[in-house]
């Protein structure tokens, strides 16, 4: 009898019940295309019109040219398959809905950080640069600068782990934690068990998660378990099996607060491949930050304007969750966390990233899973190497997903070409987020190089200058240089016809990357 309930649970259960959608629309589709072929002509003629109205619609939005031709080529290329996956997946669905619902929260929680003008009046006449990237942060990204924060930098999950353990501990007042993937095993359950015990003892424990992130990690209806500890819980975007979409709008980011004084982000998720527990594409390697201090303001912010969008429910009463304004860590440099967001048009973390390169004057490092580039990334990149810059950057050699990997690959010979110098991650697979720059300038957080996190996601980081931290993620790039492979050209030029034609073939899809 037990054997036959669980074998019932499975049947019917979250993930099986999820893939017999799946095929149905696979069957629906197939079908749809078998109908078609009984009147091409007609169908052709149909879909070739629909692809020209569609092509003038890209043409005509405001999104990035790179972003529009990735999307007209295969719909001018191949117009039924190229229509209906726009259809699927072109269309940022969710947005006009989540802008309406975010709005009016994001304009009333951030009208209490309030940028601090003497910093910026002061990097007016010391580093213009950096000024610049500071009020684009603050007027495009919507959050301040700070000069009162401690950063902790983390080169590897293990390290965040143990210190988020011993943070979470000394919680008196709330913990706050969104995050993209969450599974059960030794790193979540034992996070669980501090959230758990927090909450009996009175303290406000709240948690966001994205519903498609944990799809294969967490039991339906997690939530509902969650809540029974006494853990308020939001799920974002809740998974049907039948696709639409606003899927495409994911909440990528990497979330903790404590108490409002102590913050957590970067690449690391809450589960066990993630701090090497066990193997899963060769050795993990991640990063992560710790901020200490008022910083912590823009953490709180980002949660709540998540939280009360996914509650329905109008602003509470923000104020009480921002600790005063401390003179404590001065002069431990500056910081911005800032979110980026498919609401407004506005790619601030490419821009972030982009303003890094070109303000270069020494070197440029960076780590990130995907290497999948826009135009305007990719000139950034190849100009600011012709011009002297040295510009390195870390990918894996081990993917996570294959297809992904080779889309990677192949922008290598552009770059490789033009002195950009790139390595692959001999160990297994490096997730981290990194951008480092001139011994000055830093960002970690959980923006890749892709479309998908470039447009499509929600995410957030930290923006560092002239922070002590930022020697070590110099460190930790350098040494990780020790264990990769320097791709040459000759590596580039020496793929063979069918892994190229592969590789073009798969670049079309690239924005669903």
């Amino acid at each position: 009898m037990k054997h036959l309930k669980r074998f019932l649970k499975r049947l019917f259960g979250r993930t099986s019940m999820c893939i017999i959608g799946i095929l149905f629309q696979l069957a629906y589709l197939i079908f749809i295309f078998w109908t078609l072929g009984t009147y091409y002509t007609y169908s052709y003629l149909a879909f070739e019109i629909i692809g020209a109205i569609l092509t003038l619609y890209i043409i005509s939005s405001d999104i990035n040219p790179s972003y529009k031709i990735a999307w007209m080529l295969p719909i001018m290329a191949f117009p039924v398959f190229g229509v209906m996956l726009y259809l699927f997946f072109g269309r940022n669905g969710s947005v006009r809905k989540l802008r309406r619902r975010m709005e009016e929260n994001v304009r009333d929680e951030r009208e209490l950080l309030i940028q601090n003008n003497q910093i910026v009046s002061r990097l007016d006449e010391q580093d213009p640069d950096i000024a610049k990237q500071v009020k684009y942060l603050y007027d495009f990204g919507g959050y301040p600068v700070y000069d009162n924060t401690s950063i902790k930098y983390f080169p590897c999950g293990e390290a965040k782990f143990e210190a988020l353990v011993k943070e979470l501990e000394k919680a008196e007042k709330f913990i706050f934690l969104e995050y993209f993937i969450v599974q059960e095993g030794k790193m979540w359950n034992t996070i669980l068990e501090i959230l758990s015990k927090k909450a009996a003892q009175g303290v406000d424990v709240r948690m966001v998660y994205d519903d498609i992130g944990c799809l294969l990690t967490l039991p339906y209806k997690y939530d509902k378990i969650l809540e029974s500890l006494g853990i308020k819980c939001r799920v974002f975007n809740k998974f049907k099996p039948f696709w639409s979409s606003k899927m495409n709008n994911r909440d990528h980011r990497k979330i903790f607060i404590i108490d409002g004084k102590t913050a957590f982000t970067g690449g690391i998720n809450l589960a066990d491949e993630y701090i090497n527990e066990y193997e899963k594409h060769g050795h993990w390697k991640d990063s992560a930050v710790m901020l200490k201090g008022d910083a912590v303001r823009s953490f709180t912010m980002m949660f709540f304007t998540m939280w009360d969008y996914l509650s329905g429910s109008r602003p509470e009463n923000f104020e009480e969750f921002l600790p005063p304004v401390s003179e404590d860590n001065k002069n431990c440099g500056l910081v911005v966390p800032f979110t980026d967001s498919p609401l407004d048009d506005e790619p601030v973390g490419e821009n972030v990233y982009m303003n890094i390169i070109s303000n270069a004057k020494k070197y440029v490092y960076i780590t990130t899973p995907y290497l999948i580039l826009d135009n305007e990334m990719a000139t950034a990149l190849t100009l600011a190497a012709r011009s002297g810059i040295d510009v390195r950057i870390i990918t894996p050699h081990v993917p996570d997903k294959w297809y992904v990997h080779a889309v990677t690959r192949a922008n290598y010979k552009k770059l490789v070409k033009q002195g950009v110098r790139v390595y692959e991650y001999t160990p297994g697979f490096i997730h981290a987020k990194n951008f480092v720059s001139d011994d000055e300038t830093a960002v970690v957080g959980t923006i890749n190089l892709d479309f998908r996190s470039l447009y499509l996601h929600f995410e957030c980081a930290a923006w560092m200058n002239n922070s002590e931290c930022i020697a070590d993620i110099k460190r930790d790039f350098l040494n990780t240089l020790n264990e990769c492979r320097e791709v040459t050209i000759d590596d580039c030029n020496n793929v063979n016809i069918f892994t190229r034609i592969l590789r073009v073939f798969l670049r079309l899809f690239a924005p669903m990357m």
